[in-house]
């Protein structure tokens, strides 16, 4: 038998179910059980070198006995060690306790007495192998019940559940160092309530020295109205705060500064001044600017237009 499943193949195979055993009983997480718990992989390596120890031992000793056998008794081991697989004496041993097949002439002791018209039945027991498959399921079962439903181990919903989670929050940590991908044309008005005070942060760091704490106009222009120098409109005030004001004058460029996707937030925060005429403020400059893309509205609120279209900074 060792000659069709060597040391060399035994060992790592029952290693490898050891490893099997422990993934399944241990809850790691999303790491390996073996990493997770050295102690116990060491446990392992120590029990795979002393069943190396045992080979190596048992090997010698089988020289040894080998060396005191008779001629005859050498080749008959000779033949039973060249006998096919099927037919060596522990294959054939296995079957029979998997199976326990009695041979034909044997049917006599098993014939029942029922008879349907010449139909006889035998009294088989059922396969053994049936029998502990069955039994394995039954302990299978157990331990699944045990442990997910009593230890409360997660199953595959409420680790699919947690893994999305935690990659979830993988993502937004890569995206503080990621490369920031937004640009003029792919920018678009955000309304959600955490980007516009994300936006009204960076606006309330970066913007009142020019255009005060809500919007009216310092130095700069005022925001609130429908007047704009450079064009209004996500894609035109996130371009004016990313490249800057005109040549030699206006605003300079924040793209060294802020990261674009907080630009969009901020030009975002700005458009959602729109109509808000804080007190005192700047007088209007530049020129009405409407959003022509935006779908056509009731006229009788040219205001409500305006400020859904998303007009943007100066």
């Amino acid at each position: 038998m060792k000659k069709y499943f060597p040391v060399y193949v035994r060992i790592p195979v029952l290693f490898a179910i050891f490893f099997m055993a422990m993934e399944f009983f241990i809850d790691s997480g999303d790491r390996p059980a073996f990493i997770k718990y050295p102690i116990v992989s060491m446990i392992l390596l120590l029990f795979l070198f002393v069943l190396i120890a045992i080979e190596i031992v048992l090997k010698a000793t089988n020289n040894i006995l080998d060396a005191l056998l008779t001629e005859e008794q050498r080749k008959q081991k000779e033949i039973e060690e060249n006998l096919p697989l099927a037919e060596t004496p522990f294959v054939k041993n296995l079957l029979q306790k998997l199976t326990r097949s009695r041979k034909m002439e044997e049917e006599g002791e098993l014939m029942m007495d029922h008879d349907y018209d010449g139909i006889k039945e035998l009294d088989n027991v059922l396969p053994p192998w049936w029998v502990y498959l069955f039994y394995a399921c039954i302990a299978f079962a157990f331990i699944y019940l045990v442990k997910f439903h009593i230890l409360g181990y997660d199953d595959q919903t409420a680790e699919f559940e947690k893994e999305m989670a935690e990659a979830k929050i993988a993502v937004e940590e890569y995206k503080k160092t990621a490369p920031d991908l937004m640009d003029k044309e792919k920018v678009t008005l955000l309304t959600d309530a955490a980007s516009l005070a994300a936006g009204k942060a960076i606006f309330e760091t970066n913007c009142i020295a020019c255009h005060r704490n809500d919007g009216g106009g310092g130095i700069g222009p005022n925001l609130t109205d429908d007047h704009w120098i450079l064009g209004g409109g996500i894609k035109n005030v996130f371009n004016t705060v990313m490249e800057g004001g005109r040549d030699g004058k206006g605003m300079v460029s924040w793209k060294a500064i802020i990261k674009p996707s907080d630009i969009q937030k901020v030009a975002s925060y700005v458009l959602s001044l729109q109509g808000s005429n804080p007190k005192d403020g700047k007088a209007p400059e530049g020129d009405v600017w409407k959003d022509n893309s935006a779908p056509a509205t009731d006229a009788a609120k040219p205001a409500d237009s305006l400020h859904t279209a998303a007009v943007t900074l100066k």
